[in-house]
This record gives structure tokens, C-alpha cells and sequence, in this order.
């Protein structure tokens, strides 16, 4: 029996009487891999409940499922709802073996044979672990978004037939969508800056490799904010820059525990809503952040991804707006403001760069979908653009407010939200002795998606929390599953003083 394997190897009690050297969900997840590297569980066998597995070994049941969503996590093993969790790995034909990350893509391509950069980044959690998204059931919410006026002006533009539209693009974007971002950027983020400053890009991602092959070489460091946006983290992985994580709080990165640190290169923020506990850069700070990369000789990049959104309290200035030296590099997206698969973004550089970055952006990423951008510049000259950001903004109040309200009974143990003033997410903070990734996988097994907290973070080990979206959720769905998610929270949170 499985229970009675595991049951002999687990060390419950050091032989020393000290403390544990190894925590349980650790042992339990390394014996269970070694069961199935060794083929004592083979590829199709179904694996005994997470309570069964719980009393046979004499855990608490989120050790158990703490170890199962990590090998859930890594490929060895797949939850089938309304079936269990069953073992997925399969030996490779050579008999040698190997993780499942190791057989993905080309079956003829060896994991050994991929660069050490890739391997890495393919050892990181990815989008599918850490992208936050709806929290409940069913298919995404874009509702606010005029799909039928978009067809519309997509499908004119397309029947005018520029020949010129169907070619790469050298100048960093269609020239009125660029100086209709520009305009916007003036006025609702009090930005000084001239068109030419606004690179088209095909989303954050691809502004921020822009700036780590511009402005840093492999080795250099560049500050991070803990916990961190994973797009980011990714970016800077691949360019082999070194990530020194600056705690935030909730007032944004504290810049004052960053004393010790290494000089950076750059200083990655997301000044206007922290990705992902939602704090808010005061004023004191961003002037401090500003000082501080004149000093160092340092650029600041600016990631408002959301600002459009906010429901409660003063809007802050960007960080850009408060920049006198010419050190921010600005990056907004149409993906939150419109819907996701939009795929199109804006870098904002300082003017003694943009004939660098639009060379380096029309060499190494051939910018081309003018037709898009074309009928994105009209979309924002009728007014569409600002007339569904209104419209999503009242949608977005309501399910905030559904989401909030269903949490409330949650508050009273232990637990605290940040980041519901602004944006489509907000972050449930848990005690840190509570296993928030085996709660976001108990909440997977009903149906719910969202995201353990401690994944985000880059060196710290006191997070502990759920990140929930819940911009793209439908209303309906978010007051008929937010008292589930709510339920299980607190059930997870009395059980620790059971």
C-alpha cells in the first residue's frame, strides 16, 4: 500500500529531538516524486483521497495537499474533477529518467539539450500558474467591451486597402494612435511628453524586453518589488539580469530597506497599484524613488497597467508626471482598459532614446497589425475608448463590491484585504502559518481560480494570502461563488487553532 510506504519513509520526529529538519509537506512531496520517478506509482494509477492519505500518515490534510499541488504544479500528477488526482508521468523510451518538463514540445529534443536560460525559465512558474483571472466558474466576462463597433471600424479599415498598412512599421507605431496616446497620457496622467516618445508594442511584456536589452547587460542587477509581477521576473530571467527583491507594504516599495543593496541598473515599480497586494506609491516615495535613480544613475520603469480603474480615495500622479530628469520609462496596455487578446501596448522613453528603441524595436520584433492600430486610433478619436472605460468602470464597482461583501465574514480572523480601491484584483492576506497554496488548490478542486500569494514572492517568507480576480468575472457568478471561496477561507483559518 502506498500509505504504508510513505508511513515508513516520513522522519515525523528528528532522531535528535530538535526540530524537524525538513518540513513534512517537503518529505511527503520528495517521496511521492521518488514513487513515481521509480515507478512504484505508474503513469494512469489513481492516488488515494487528500483526507484518506491524511489520516492513514497522521497529517494535517494541508500537508498533504500541499505536497499533492506541488506535484500537480510540476506535470508528475493531474486532478480529474470528480475522479481524483491520478500520477501523469511516463518513463521515456530510453528508460532514463526525467521530469515531465523535459518531454514537452519536440518529443526528439531532449530537456538536456535546451540552453541553461531555458532551462531556468522553464523551471519557474509560468502564466498558468500565476496570470490572475476570473475567480469563478465559466467563461471570462469582456461585456463592457463594443465588440460590434470594433468589428466594424477593424473590418473598414481592412476593406480601404492601404498598401501601406501590410508592411513592417519603422516608426514605433501608427502615427495617430501614437499622438491619440500621447493626448490621453497628458491628460489623465499629467505626463509631459512630445508623440515621438510613445513606442507601439505588442504588449508590457514586449515593452519590458525592450528596456532590459537597451538599458542593462547580462549580470547587472535590477531592483524588483516583493512580492513581483511574474511577466516581469520572466523578462528579466531571459535577459540574465540578477532580480534584488525590495519588500513592499502598503505604501509601495520600501525603499528603505533597500540601503544594503547592490547599485541597480534599473528599478522595476508598479507605482500606482502593486502587483499583486495592490499598495499605492505615496508621493513621499516616488520623489525619493526618483532621487535615488539620479544618484545611481538608475532608470526607473513605470508599469501603470490599471490606473484607469480606481474606485476609493485620490488618484496619485505617475511617476513619470513627477520626473524631472528624463529617468522614467512609462508602460501602459489596452489589455485591462479593453480586453486581454487585444495585444497591444505603449513604452513612453525619454526623448534622447527613441531613435535607439525604435531601431531596436523595428530589428529585433518587425512591428507590423497597422490595421489594428489604425482602427485603434479612430476608436479613440470617437470616444469609444473613453466611453467604455466609464462603462467598465461602473461594472467593475459592482463586482468589487459583490466580491468584498462575500469576503466579509473572512475579516474577522486574521485576515486583512489590500488593493480594492483600484484595478480588477484584490489581495486576501492569511496568517503565515496557513499553507496558501493547498488552499488555492482546494479552491481549484470547486471550481474556483485563484492564486497562492507566497508564489509571487522573490526572497521573502512571510506572504501568505490569496490573489482574486474578479474585473472579468460575471457579476451573477461572483454572488453565487464568492460565499463558497469565503467558506473555505474560513474553514482553513479555524482549522489552525483546531
Amino acid at each position: 500500500m502506498l500509505t504504508e510506504f510513505l508511513g515508513q519513509q516520513l522522519q515525523l520526529k528528528p532522531a535528535d529531538g530538535g526540530a524537524t529538519a525538513l518540513a513534512l509537506n517537503r518529505q511527503l512531496y520528495l517521496l511521492l516524486k521518488k514513487a513515481i520517478l521509480d515507478q512504484v506509482l505508474r503513469h494512469g494509477e489513481r492516488l488515494p483521497s487528500s483526507r484518506v492519505m491524511a489520516a492513514a500518515l497522521q497529517l494535517a490534510r494541508n500537508t498533504v495537499m500541499s505536497a499533492l499541488s506541488q506535484l500537480e504544479a510540476e506535470g508528475f500528477l493531474e486532478t480529474r474533477q470528480g475522479s481524483g488526482t491520478f500520477v501523469r508521468f511516463k518513463r521515456p523510451a530510453n528508460g532514463q529518467p526525467s521530469s515531465p518538463a523535459e518531454t514537452t514540445g519536440n518529443s526528439r529534443l531532449g530537456f538536456r539539450q535546451v540552453s541553461a536560460r531555458g532551462q531556468r525559465l522553464l523551471k519557474q512558474d509560468t502564466a498558468n500558474e500565476l496570470e490572475v483571472q476570473p475567480f469563478t466558474q465559466g467563461l471570462p466576462d469582456f461585456s463592457p467591451f463594443p465588440v460590434a463597433v470594433w468589428q466594424k471600424l477593424l473590418a473598414k479599415h481592412w476593406r480601404l486597402s492601404y498598401a501601406s498598412m501590410l508592411d513592417y512599421n519603422d516608426t514605433g507605431g501608427f502615427k495617430p494612435l501614437k499622438r491619440a496616446i500621447a493626448q490621453y497620457l497628458r491628460m489623465f496622467r499629467g505626463m509631459r511628453l512630445d508623440d515621438e516618445q510613445v513606442l507601439v508594442t505588442t504588449g508590457t511584456q514586449q515593452s519590458l524586453s525592450l528596456c532590459a536589452i537597451l538599458l542593462a547587460d547580462p549580470g547587472d542587477t535590477v531592483w524588483v518589488e516583493d512580492p513581483l509581477y511574474w511577466g516581469a521576473a520572466q523578462i528579466f530571467r531571459a535577459n540574465g539580469l540578477h532580480m534584488h527583491g525590495i519588500p513592499t507594504d502598503a505604501q509601495g516599495l520600501n525603499l528603505v530597506l533597500s540601503d544594503q543593496a547592490p547599485a541597480p541598473r534599473m528599478v522595476y515599480v508598479t507605482p500606482s497599484h502593486q502587483y499583486p497586494t495592490g499598495g499605492v506609491l505615496t508621493a513621499e516615495r516616488r520623489l525619493d524613488l526618483l532621487r535615488r535613480c539620479r544618484d545611481m544613475h538608475a532608470w526607473a520603469l513605470e508599469d501603470d497597467y490599471d490606473s484607469e480603474f480606481r474606485f476609493a480615495g485620490p488618484q496619485q500622479p505617475s511617476l513619470h508626471a513627477l520626473d524631472l530628469q528624463d529617468r522614467v520609462f512609462y508602460m501602459g496596455t489596452f489589455s485591462k482598459t479593453l480586453y486581454p487578446g487585444i495585444k497591444m501596448a505603449y513604452l513612453v522613453v525619454p526623448p534622447d532614446w527613441v531613435s535607439a528603441f525604435k531601431r531596436i524595436h523595428y530589428d529585433m520584433n518587425r512591428p507590423g497589425l497597422l490595421h489594428q492600430q489604425v482602427a485603434m486610433a479612430e476608436f479613440i478619436e470617437l470616444g469609444h475608448f473613453h466611453s467604455t472605460i466609464r462603462q467598465a468602470r461602473a461594472t467593475y464597482v459592482q463586482r468589487r463590491q459583490a466580491l468584498l461583501q462575500a469576503l466579509a465574514p473572512c475579516l474577522g480572523l486574521q485576515a486583512s484585504i489590500s488593493g480594492a480601491e483600484q484595478g480588477l484584483h484584490l489581495c486576501l492576506h492569511l496568517p503565515q502559518t496557513l499553507d496558501d497554496v493547498a488552499l488555492a488548490q482546494q479552491a481549484q478542486t470547486h471550481g474556483l481560480t485563484v492564486r497562492a500569494l507566497s508564489r509571487y514572492a522573490i526572497a521573502r517568507q512571510d506572504l501568505r494570502g490569496l490573489v482574486i480576480g474578479y474585473g472579468y468575472a460575471p457579476l451573477e457568478a461572483i454572488q453565487k461563488d464568492g460565499p463558497v471561496l469565503a467558506q473555505l477561507v474560513v474553514r482553513a483559518l479555524r482549522h489552525r487553532h483546531a
